[in-house]
């Protein structure tokens, strides 16, 4: 059963992002109208969000969108996300 959360885990998008983003709205915003199951790390909630986001892109931009293949994208078009989805073949 632990190996099947590991894997559950291994296979899942994180976004980490605060609701006053306009970048961050427009990204949950269309991760959720595909459908994509992600988590979602809200900045302002989450006490060291901001610090896991910083370590992952070093930088302070968000969002940050991690995906199971171990990429990220920071401050993503929406095109970035859809190409970035079909690659991983999580859209047809």
């Amino acid at each position: 059963m632990t190996e099947s959360i590991a894997t559950d885990t291994a296979t899942r998008i994180t976004m980490y992002g605060a609701e006053w983003c306009g970048d961050c709205r427009r990204s949950k915003s269309l991760l959720d109208r595909l459908e994509v199951d992600y988590d979602y790390v809200d900045l302002l909630l989450v006490e060291d969000g901001a610090d896991r986001a910083r370590a992952i892109s070093g930088r302070t931009n968000i969002p940050v969108i991690v995906f199971p293949d171990d990429t990220h994208l920071v401050e993503p078009s929406d095109a970035e996300v859809r190409t970035k989805l079909t690659q991983l073949g999580r859209l047809s």
